[in-house]
């Protein structure tokens, strides 16, 4: 399966919620896709339909694949604490997610660009991996050529950068540093872990 690269209002209408981030097309069409809109009767969904739901909203909502989805449970559920948690836990960590995050890019989409294409540092050094996981001390920078780049200067003005306390921003200099991995209260997506792990539990 390769990545979804399809209409993203069509997708946030399946789930039923803008997981994209803000969308005029959703707004206007809140409910699922097809044909008869709100109109079409639609069968009560059965417990795995749920929980399978549940698992393409979070993948879709962080744009990552099954494999590398599942490589993050079993990471998740090879640790110490919540497996649920710990799963949105590295989500979060991951630095294509921190480089929204911190504002640098519009979306997870323009982050993944930026960090493919070389415009991210990591302790200094060019990280081009959008699923690199950080460690909580590691500075996430926008490389010394790329500052002037207009998708970044437009992020930035958005005045996003800092919204999560997990992370520490600074402005001047263009960098943040990843704090530690957030707690589940600070994790801001409408995600119900736990279905995920009942889903892989089977």
């Amino acid at each position: 399966m390769a990545r979804y690269r399809g209409p993203k209002t069509k997708i946030a209408r399946k789930f039923g919620e803008a997981i994209y981030g803000t969308d005029k097309s959703f707004e206007k069409k809140n409910y699922p896709p097809g044909s008869h809109g709100m109109n079409k009767r639609r069968r009560k969904a059965s417990e795995y339909g749920i929980q399978l739901k549940e698992k393409q909203k979070a993948k879709y909502t962080y744009g990552i694949l099954e494999k590398q989805f599942r490589n993050l449970f079993e990471k998740a559920s090879g640790s110490k604490g919540v497996t649920g948690e710990i799963l949105l836990q590295l989500l979060e960590s991951r630095l294509d997610n921190v480089v929204y995050r911190l504002g640098i890019a519009a979306s997870r989409d323009g982050a993944r660009q930026l960090v493919g294409h070389r415009h991210i540092t990591v302790n200094d050094e060019v990280v081009s991996i959008p699923s690199y996981i950080l460690k909580p001390g590691d500075i996430v920078a926008v490389r010394e050529k790329s500052k002037s780049l207009v998708v970044i200067q437009e992020a930035l003005e958005s005045n996003r950068a800092g919204s999560s306390s997990w992370l520490e921003w600074d402005g001047n200099e263009m960098k943040g540093k990843f704090l530690n991995r957030p707690e589940r209260e600070e994790i801001p997506e409408n995600i119900k872990e736990q279905l995920i792990v009942e889903l892989y539990s089977k």
